[in-house]
């Protein structure tokens, strides 16, 4: 949903939106909304399974920070509501530049909390056992070498990927599902940090 210093996406500088969208079912609202398109409050509690009331609280909150529109046109009559996001290539987030806003610390701090349980769970169902036999399931682990513009071009290039995709599968389809491709691209981090937990085990032979 967002990708740091990256050219495509609606820009969001307002530490108010961060905080918003931190809200974890806001964020997957907006994930379901960039995939299948115009969704309705129904629509919205069907996929997610909560309430309806709730549904459009959320989708208020998401349209009051300009996440979300009205998608005229769309609704059976003046009462049905019909929203879609008002980017389809997500949001852009530039964390550095929002941390010295008033206001921004906090919000990033709050987002970066909340955007890290999130990962967690995401990665936890990646390597969970269970699977079910109608969807396919697939993790890559593939060290590069490059420089900082050729890592630039590679995610240029997967994002194209990506949105050609998007654009052909976008819609209500019962048969389809929304799947989630969940990608970094960054320097390997020192071994340090992911190797915290095996610093008591002694060494290994």
């Amino acid at each position: 949903m967002t990708s740091e210093q990256f050219p495509l996406g609606q820009p969001i500088h307002d530490p108010r939106v961060l905080r918003a969208i931190a809200h974890p079912t806001r964020g997957r609202i907006l994930d379901e909304m960039y995939a299948a398109g115009s969704m309705r409050a129904a629509d919205v509690a069907r996929v997610l399974d909560i309430p309806a009331n709730q549904a459009s609280f959320h989708l208020r909150q998401l349209a009051k920070y300009g996440l979300i529109e009205e998608a005229p046109g769309e609704g059976r009559d003046q009462r049905d509501r019909v929203w879609r996001p008002t980017s389809e290539r997500g949001i852009r987030l530039d964390l550095k530049e929002m941390e010295e806003a008033p206001g921004g610390k906090s919000a990033v701090s709050v987002w970066r909390r909340s955007s890290t349980a999130w990962a967690h769970g995401v990665v936890e169902a990646a390597y969970a056992t269970h699977r079910e036999d109608d969807t396919f399931r697939s993790i890559t682990d593939q060290p590069i070498r490059l420089t900082k513009d050729e890592a630039r071009e590679l995610a240029l290039e997967l994002d194209e990927v990506l949105v050609r995709w998007a654009g052909r599968t976008r819609g209500s389809d019962e048969q389809r599902r929304t799947y989630l491709l969940f990608s970094m691209l960054q320097p390997y981090p020192e071994l340090a940090d992911t190797h915290r937990d095996d610093a008591d085990e002694g060494p290994v032979s």
